[in-house]
């Protein structure tokens, strides 16, 4: 089969890959039908983030089941599912409490000796606890699949960074980062009930979705105006709820000077830049809490899924370009040069 490969810095690849088959009693092989490039997969095309040369890359798809082991009893196939960007068990004490992206059996799509989300095909280790079922006929909806597949990770990371954040009715809210991850933080508070959303991003075709998702302001600055600006909007209080979806020195340092004495900031943009964003002493002195981290995508898919599948949210509207395979490698540079926001993979 064909699949996305990484070989260094700016170096994407469509290859000629084996086909993956059932090695374990509880893999199955899913047809992909749509997939996508992240945010963070631009980290290791930056060369920021190490990769083998010629290891697979991609974590969010959808797809259709083609073959199961014996011991698969969830799914068969034929049926439709979508893969959060983290495989798991489904059956340890983490997976049991919601925290299925600490499993010990679990792993990262596209990790060395694994199939990339890119790709034509996929063996899923663990399908039972992995793979989430989705109604066969919404594999014919075209206009469903691109919310659909912004369940496997975009999506529930927003959602994680509102959850993480205490985002509640009522609650005013300030989202650092304009991305797809930001984005869907903005649609995640709406969907919460948050009373007044302000977005923080200076790209205009973002923050128009932004405004879309339910911002109610929008902060161009960043930075101390940034801060100076979120202030001015709150009465000098800030933001009871700050989500972070950058994971810079700069962006942890905004999201934690514009949370409300006694706020929170919930915090899923990947690291990058240590903790030197973090001041301690700042947290202390004025009860700022500070949670999050990676999103157990898995635990949050089936409470979203029936509002994406009712048309109630659609996170879809992140996806601003659709290619085919051949179109991967310029699908990365676009959204490198910031052409593309979040680019769909068709197969």
């Amino acid at each position: 089969m064909r699949a996305t490969v990484i070989h260094g810095p700016n170096d994407i690849r469509i290859e000629e890959v084996p086909d993956p088959v059932v090695r374990r009693p509880t893999d199955a092989v899913v047809r992909v039908v749509n997939a996508c490039i992240c945010g963070s997969d631009l980290w290791a095309y930056r060369g920021v983030a190490a990769r083998v040369p010629g290891q697979r890359i991609g974590h969010e798809f959808l797809g259709v089941v083609e073959a199961v082991g014996p011991e698969v009893t969830g799914f068969a196939p034929g049926d439709f599912v979508l893969a959060p960007f983290v495989w798991s068990d489904g059956t340890c004490a983490f997976c049991r409490e919601g925290l299925h992206t600490s499993c010990p059996e679990g792993g990262f799509w596209g990790s060395v000796g694994s199939d990339g989300g890119q790709g034509e095909a996929v063996r899923v280790p663990f399908a039972d606890g992995t793979l989430v079922k989705l109604p066969k006929e919404a594999a014919g909806e075209e206009k469903l699949l691109p919310g659909l597949l912004a369940l496997s990770d975009v999506m529930s990371t927003g959602h994680h960074a509102a959850v993480s954040a205490r985002v509640r009715p009522g609650a005013t809210v300030a989202v650092v980062g304009d991305g797809a991850v930001g984005l869907c933080g903005v649609l995640a508070a709406h969907r919460l009930g948050a009373g007044r959303i302000i977005a923080l991003g200076r790209h205009e075709r973002r923050t128009a979705i932004a405004r879309d998702f339910g911002a109610t302001d929008v902060v161009a600055e960043r930075g101390e105006a940034a801060v100076e600006a979120v202030r001015e909007l709150t009465g000098g209080l800030g933001a009871h709820a700050v989500l972070e979806a950058v994971g810079t020195e700069e962006s942890m340092r905004t999201a934690l000077s514009i949370t409300r004495d006694g706020g929170t900031v919930g915090y899923v943009g990947v690291p990058h830049g240590g903790s030197a964003g973090v001041d301690i002493s700042q947290m202390f002195d004025r009860n700022v809490s500070l949670a999050g981290g990676v999103a157990p995508a898995r635990a949050y898919i089936p409470e979203l899924l029936p509002d994406v599948l009712s048309g109630a949210i659609d996170p879809g509207a992140v996806f601003d370009r659709t290619v085919d395979l051949d179109g991967v490698p310029d699908g990365y540079r676009a959204m490198d040069d910031r052409t593309a926001l979040k680019v769909r993979i068709a197969f």
